[in-house]
């Protein structure tokens, strides 16, 4: 699936693929996260029962301000259609500083739009531009594990499931289990037909 990418004047990026466009986030855009964040679907796999408008602004603005970062070394992006601009969700890859070579990859989508593969050719988006641009060695991600939609998205990236961290995370009146996954960028560029050179394993610069 073609990717067309970049950091653009200003150090916006834009992620653009056959059908969506990954976009820095603007202002504006909490009224559509909050839409989306409020449906009891959402919800289920989050520690949240319900979210409020001050909530979901302060949610927005983080990504906003790590827009502003120097150097950037996270990148949280909103997720829209490329036909008509709406925004669906959001997709981001994090990094602990900025020269890691490591990173972790994260994603939501609107309920409305979930079974379209559309968190699939996100994530897809972004781990791509982790190993072309950020020059990462090893991008990793975790799930509830009984987010059966969210298992699929990453074993579709190809990524290996590394383990299942039992009781790890606890909200609505229970422990969850969670599954840690991962995949380096040797097996990125198989699983895109590239053969690895030996100057793409070095120290980024």
């Amino acid at each position: 699936m073609p990717v067309s990418d970049g950091l653009q004047a200003g150090s916006s990026l834009v992620l653009e693929t056959e059908r969506l466009r990954l976009r820095d986030f603007g202002e504006d855009d909490w009224r559509a996260v909050l839409a989306y964040q409020q449906d009891s679907r959402y919800l289920r796999f989050y520690e949240w029962s319900q979210r409020t408008p001050e909530e979901v602004r302060s949610f927005v603005d983080l990504f906003i301000a790590q827009q502003r970062e120097t150097p950037r070394a996270r990148f949280q992006l909103a997720i829209t259609l490329s036909a008509t601009g709406r925004l669906i969700g959001n997709c981001g890859i994090r990094m602990e500083e900025s020269h890691a070579r490591e990173a972790d990859i994260g994603y939501e989508l609107d309920p409305d739009f979930w079974g379209h593969g559309y968190a699939t050719e996100a994530a897809r988006a972004v781990v791509g531009w982790g190993f072309s641009h950020l020059r990462l060695h090893r991008i990793t991600a975790w799930c509830i594990a009984e987010n059966a939609g969210s298992v699929r998205v990453l074993e579709r990236l190809g990524m290996r499931r590394e383990g299942r961290l039992r009781d790890k995370e606890y909200f609505k009146g229970r422990w969850w289990d969670a599954l840690s996954y991962a995949i380096l960028e040797e097996e990125w560029l198989a699983r895109q037909g590239t053969p690895p050179t030996p100057e793409r394993f070095g120290t980024r610069t």
